[in-house]
């Protein structure tokens, strides 16, 4: 049992009913019954769960991937003079690193907001980190850009997190040689794609000339 907590104060309430939460989570999933389980280990009131976390385990949810976001962002000292492949790379290793202490909370987690009521939330978790990833290495990206990178950033990272799930590799080698994998081929579509510029920026202008053709005295 935890230690009882001597605040009443939701805030301050919310990190220790989390922990206490993820003893249980393994075993019961996520539902709202974890909220006063978690409650009850720590001697409060259920009443104060509920306010400390009023979206229920969706909020204990959010508030575990902030955790483990931040987590990752504490090691962002280790990015230094890498380039952005390997920057990349190596913040989706790190995120998921995070994760492990929580493996099965988390297993537990992406099959609650797989459900159709919850995916939503789980959208905006995961929009979060990928933009979190390209703002910790100040990725200048904008307009157009800035959304297809965070796209396919989370199309990387989803794919990586659920093989890692499953992933029973020693220390995880058969999830990093995927992850390595995943980023090859979008640099090989991001080289498509400047190669494809490279040719379409060389050709006439079609629609132009088709414009002087129907309009010859257009200037």
């Amino acid at each position: 049992m935890k230690k009882p907590l001597t605040t009443d104060n939701p805030d301050d309430l919310r990190m220790p009913l989390l922990e206490a939460a993820l003893d249980h989570v393994p075993f019961e999933g996520w539902h709202d019954k974890i909220t006063e389980l978690a409650a009850h280990d720590l001697d409060l009131d259920p009443g104060l769960a509920r306010l400390a976390f009023p979206g229920g385990v969706n909020d204990m949810i959010d508030l575990l991937a902030q955790t483990k976001d931040q987590e990752m962002v504490i090691h962002a000292k280790e990015l230094e003079g890498l380039k952005i492949r390997e920057k990349i790379t190596k913040l989706v290793r790190m995120r998921l690193e995070a994760e492990m202490p929580v493996r099965e909370a988390c297993r537990a987690a992406l099959t609650h907001l797989a459900l159709p009521m919850h995916s939503a939330q789980g959208l905006k978790i995961l929009y979060r980190t990928v933009d979190l990833m390209w703002k910790t290495i100040h990725d200048p990206s904008t307009d157009f850009n800035y959304y297809t990178k965070r796209m396919t950033l989370a199309g990387v990272y989803s794919a990586t997190l659920l093989y890692w799930l499953n992933d029973e590799s020693e220390n995880y080698t058969d999830t990093w040689a995927f992850l390595d994998r995943r980023i090859e081929n979008v640099m090989q579509i991001e080289k498509t794609k400047a190669k494809m510029r490279g040719i379409t920026d060389k050709m006439p202008d079609i629609w132009g000339l088709i414009h002087k053709y129907r309009h010859p005295h257009t200037p």
